[in-house]
């Protein structure tokens, strides 16, 4: 995707120089300058480009045993000489393994004692050495960069200071000799160059200095300030000591630590935690002659609109967003009216797909077109483990998250607040589902606790536990029943894991307010295809939503080609859930 907002000259621009700023600049400015300042940006990015190519063939000369099944080395743009590894399939992850693996290695064959420690970041791994051993350490550092492309930093507290640098250059010797923290790592990138992970999955080399017969750590960690000098070491997974990698997901190498970082902390979650799609392909002819038979399709245009049912292919992104960023869920449950995408490698162990019959248990309410019906019964899938998050098609991880984004250890829920609020008015003809389940769903709180509602959601994903929803279920056994068996959105609905759970829980003590980093995209909006830009050039966002409100219709298809161009450039990297023929295709177009 030819994306103008990833320019490292426009980014630079727009951190350094304030909005206000940036818009005088834009009115005074003569366009003829403007251009010869964009005619020398483009040649001085030729110049880098050529500079690139230089760096890359060194790279390839000097690591020759890195090209070939599918990988290859090349330089990146931007700042500091950055030499990426690159491969068919990348995950913050597998790079974080990876670098652990990388130094843990050297570190054992040059006889280094270390131990693993409890650091401040999930998505990075942290080794102790004694501070005797840097000039070793040093020898351990000149050892990685002869197997691969290894960067440094250095570090203060967790943040990384100065530039990058490569281990075994000059830079990289003063570095392994000064820092008190240093982060190394390899970076990878995927073909296109659309996902490049670098430090933030690195390793990080903290120096312990002896005090008074006891190792001092240089920075704070999870655990411990200190240890003894001869505190005894043992090997854990090392799943023991992040989220970010689950025991009960998948095989994790052991590392060696210290008996204070093997045990579990208070704030582990230590559960296994799934997660819920609901999902339908509206261009099914099947499943519109089912919907035709039944009429009307609702009480509100909203309802009706086709834009509700068009499928873009969103799920298999957000499938790939969920295993990039969220590799710790144990199971994935796609629940579905008698479909299957055709791309889905439904033999997969850890994806099942849920028929609605499956989860209701009156046959008369099916079939249903209610997404708010659908969501009543989602408790009731066989399997589904205690605590879930639910996602809709639409919703997708953005960066790297842990269970404790949406858990408590203590089995609390983490609920998302949103500035939306529900109308104050009491029910119209002419609300919205969402504003008449909002308001419903008021009416019940207000009865059953005395307080009145007032914001929404984000349309994030949700945490959610079975047994609060069957307590829901029980508790408002008339409204739920209604919901359930409303074969279309209706004015009567509630809305539960989207609304309705949280403020329940919330009440009862079982659920806390808590913020993610979050946006929410219109693809009716004009101004889409730029705030698709900047989302692709940050991703800084953990979660983000793209929804298709009231469309007319006539853009169908460029949104959907310009929705497909960002999710393929954003998660370039097929997960396990797609069948393997699949993954060259061409994308679909508007359906």
């Amino acid at each position: 995707m030819g994306n103008p907002e990833a320019s490292a000259a426009v980014g630079a621009y727009r951190t350094l120089v304030p909005a206000g700023l940036r818009r005088r600049i834009a009115r005074r400015v003569p366009p003829r300058l403007r251009m010869a300042l964009k005619q020398l940006l483009r040649r001085l990015h030729t110049v880098n480009l050529m500079a690139r190519v230089v760096r890359g063939a060194r790279a390839r000369r000097r690591w020759p045993h890195l090209s070939g099944a599918g990988e290859r080395l090349a330089a990146l743009a931007g700042h500091g000489a950055r030499i990426a590894l690159i491969r068919p399939a990348v995950s913050p992850l597998g790079l974080r393994e990876a670098n652990l693996e990388l130094v843990v290695t050297a570190l054992e064959e040059l006889g280094v004692d270390y131990f693993a420690v409890r650091g401040s970041s999930d998505f990075r791994s942290c080794l102790a050495v004694a501070e005797a051993d840097r000039e070793r350490v040093g020898q351990v550092l000149e050892r990685c960069a002869e197997r691969s492309p290894v960067h440094l930093r250095a570090c203060r507290g967790e943040s990384a200071q100065g530039r990058t640098v490569l281990a075994g250059s000059r830079a990289g010797r003063q570095l392994a000799r000064q820092a008190g923290v240093l982060r190394v790592g390899m970076v990878w990138s995927d073909p296109a160059g659309s996902l490049v992970l670098g430090l933030e999955h690195g390793c990080d080399i903290e120096f312990w200095r002896p005090e008074d017969g006891r190792l001092h750590a240089p920075r704070p960690n999870r655990v411990t300030e200190d240890v003894a000098l001869d505190e005894p070491r043992v090997t854990v997974p090392v799943s023991r000591l992040t989220g970010f990698a689950a025991l009960h997901t998948r095989r994790t190498r052991s590392v060696r630590t210290i008996r204070p970082c093997a045990d579990p902390l208070p704030e582990d979650v230590r559960f296994p935690i799934d997660v819920v799609y609901t999902w339908v392909d509206g261009s099914d002819p099947e499943w519109q002659r089912r919907r035709g038979a039944y009429g009307e399709h609702g009480y509100h245009t909203e309802s009706a609109n086709a834009a509700r049912y068009i499928s873009r292919d969103e799920l298999r992104y957000s499938l790939r967003a969920l295993e990039q960023n969220a590799p710790w869920v144990r199971h994935v449950h796609l629940v579905t009216d008698r479909q299957r995408p055709a791309w889905l490698n439904d033999a997969h162990p850890r994806i099942t797909v849920v028929d609605h019959s499956e989860i209701f248990d009156d046959p008369s309410a099916l079939p249903t077109f209610n997404s708010h019906a659908i969501e009543s019964r989602l408790h009731h899938i066989k399997g589904l483990s205690e605590h879930f998050l639910y996602f809709n098609d639409d919703m997708f991880l953005g960066s790297p998250v842990t269970p404790q984004d949406f858990f408590l250890s203590n089995g609390m829920t983490r609920t998302f607040f949103s500035p939306s609020q529900v109308p104050r008015w009491d029910l119209t003809p002419v609300d919205r589902p969402v504003d008449a389940a909002g308001k419903n769903n008021r009416r019940l709180l207000q009865d059953h606790f005395g307080s009145a509602i007032v914001q929404k959601l984000r349309h994030a994903p949700y945490a959610l536990r079975c047994s609060v929803l069957a307590e829901i279920e029980s508790e408002f056994a008339e409204d739920h029943r209604r919901t359930s068996h409303s074969r279309f959105r209706s004015a009567a609905d509630i809305s539960i894991p989207s609304s309705l759970y949280h403020y329940y829980a919330y009440f009862t003590g079982r659920a806390v307010p808590s913020n993610i980093t979050f946006a929410y995209l219109d693809l009716a909006k004009p101004e889409i295809q730029r705030r698709l830009g900047i989302l692709l050039a940050r991703r800084d966002r953990q979660a983000f939503c793209i929804n298709d409100t009231l469309s007319d219709g006539h853009d169908t298809e460029h949104q959907t080609a310009m929705l497909s161009r960002f999710l393929r450039t954003y998660y370039p990297v097929p997960s396990p859930f797609e069948k393997k023929e699949s993954h060259n295709q061409k994308e679909p177009q508007a359906r």
